[in-house]
């Protein structure tokens, strides 16, 4: 048999990519070789997810606390936890499977990789099936990736996979990255009791965000006395005597229960005939065209393309790939504003052109407008009113928003719209704003005076 689409991993871009291509009439075969939902469902953004939900109580307790007006404790049971988590990964993967045989897709347990013209060799513990196909998509995702000297020991030194699945938390942790995984991670960490300290090479937290944000969440970690180290290069991170030793490259020790090593993710694309089948490799992301293609018949998706390391947009990818491959979409391929989240308290996002980006839109005519969450009844009502939104104008119109603080993850669907929609102040009168509620703060900002970018 020959199939209309063949899908090599299962996790948000290529299971979403098998479900809408089988959706439009095409016979799909989807390769895994772990578990259906990748990276994102198993080892990453839902677990995680999980542990903040269930511990956000000790926060929102410390706030009220912080008012005088609450007192108490909430005790988080780690093991039920885990537990908990496993069960809802185990039921996902389940609905997940039933979808997929719902709609006709096979999934093929295995490793796949590219074996001659349209062709994908599938080796399992049964051993090895050949699959024919008319187009391929490579959704392979990514793994951690570690610098000399930080690579994770199983022991004390843990990567996020392993971190994920430890079975009581420490008493004190390292955290190696102080970007999004691992600020996330640390904040469960703080919220267990642990004591943290964050390391990093750069000048500040989250580094990738607007510098305001970066200064508000830094704020935050240091009242909770966390130790950030910032512009420090680490030598190296080891096991010793049952602990995590960090040593910097200044010859200073920092001493923990266990370290996270959490620099980042690269793409799963070694090892399975993508060279030998002459598409081109750029710090192992595969190289693609406007349509997600790589060669022929071959598109490459999420983060195995490199484009961008998040869920939804290799979601969104998998959406054009599956209408491209049935032959009812022509047109390249056009990204909206991508949307990302810092989750925990506080939260971070954004969506669209930053402050400090000003360069690729129209420097000369941007103007940034700012609302402090401190003016806002429900961020009062949760005793959380550090933080604010900030709104990027570029000729008149919303080309970028920011937002950091108590549930600002809640603003990111409307922030995409706005900045989709590239809102003129005569937009803004267009939707009414419920009152009282978080999404004020978004509307207060739209409305607040503009300042021209310096």
């Amino acid at each position: 048999m020959t199939y209309d689409l063949v899908v090599i991993g299962a996790g948000p871009g290529g299971f979403d990519a098998a479900v809408e291509a089988a959706g439009l009439g095409l016979s799909v075969a989807l390769v895994e070789k772990d578990f259906l939902g990748g990276t994102c469902l198993n080892r990453g953004c839902i677990p995680t997810k999980l542990w903040l939900g269930a511990t956000s109580a000790v926060e929102e307790l410390h706030n009220q606390t912080r008012m005088k007006v609450a007192s108490g404790e909430v005790t988080v049971n780690f093991a039920a936890l885990q537990s908990r988590v496993q069960k809802h990964l185990a039921g996902t993967r389940k609905a997940m499977g039933m979808q997929l045989k719902k709609l006709g897709v096979e999934l093929i347990e295995g490793t796949g990789r590219l074996a001659g013209d349209h062709q994908v060799a599938v080796t399992s513990a049964d051993g090895e099936k050949t699959l024919a196909y008319k187009k391929l998509v490579v959704a392979t995702g990514s793994r951690p990736i570690f610098f000399p000297g930080l690579e994770p020991d199983g022991d004390c030194v843990l990567d996020s996979d392993m971190f994920l699945s430890m079975e009581s938390m420490p008493e004190s942790l390292i955290v190696v990255g102080a970007g999004f995984i691992g600020l996330e991670m640390a904040q469960v960490a703080h919220r267990f009791g642990a004591k943290v300290t964050v390391v990093d090479a750069m000048d500040r937290v989250a580094p990738l965000e607007d510098p305001q944000v970066s200064k508000a969440l830094a704020g935050v970690f240091k009242r909770w006395k966390w130790d950030i180290r910032l512009n420090e290069r680490v030598a190296g991170v080891v096991t010793r005597d049952g602990r995590a030793l960090l040593t910097l490259n200044s010859g200073e020790q920092i001493v923990a229960d266990k370290a996270l090593v959490a620099v980042g993710r690269g793409p799963v694309t070694k090892g399975i005939g993508l060279e030998e089948a002459g598409i081109e490799l750029l710090f192992n992301q595969i190289q693609v065209d406007d349509h997600f293609l790589a060669a022929p018949d071959i598109y490459a998706i999420g983060d195995a393309n490199g484009h961008i390391q998040l869920a939804h947009a290799a979601s969104h990818q998998a959406h054009y790939v599956a209408l491209h491959a049935a032959g009812k979409i022509e047109t390249p391929y056009a990204v909206g504003p991508v949307p990302s989240v810092l989750y925990g308290s506080p939260e971070a996002m954004r969506v669209g052109t930053m402050e400090n980006e000003a360069f690729l839109a129209d420097f000369d005519t941007t103007e940034v407008s700012m609302a402090q969450l401190a003016a806002n009844p429900m961020a009062q009502a949760h005793a959380a009113t550090q933080g604010f939104v900030k709104v990027v104008w570029s000729n008149g119109k919303v080309v970028g928003v920011t937002a950091v603080g108590h549930d600002v993850s809640r603003l990111v669907t409307p922030a995409a719209m706005i900045v989709h929609q590239g809102w003129t102040l005569n937009d803004i009168h267009s939707v009414i704003f419920p009152h009282p509620s978080l999404d004020e703060a978004l509307l207060m900002a739209l409305k607040a005076e503009r300042k021209k970018v310096q």
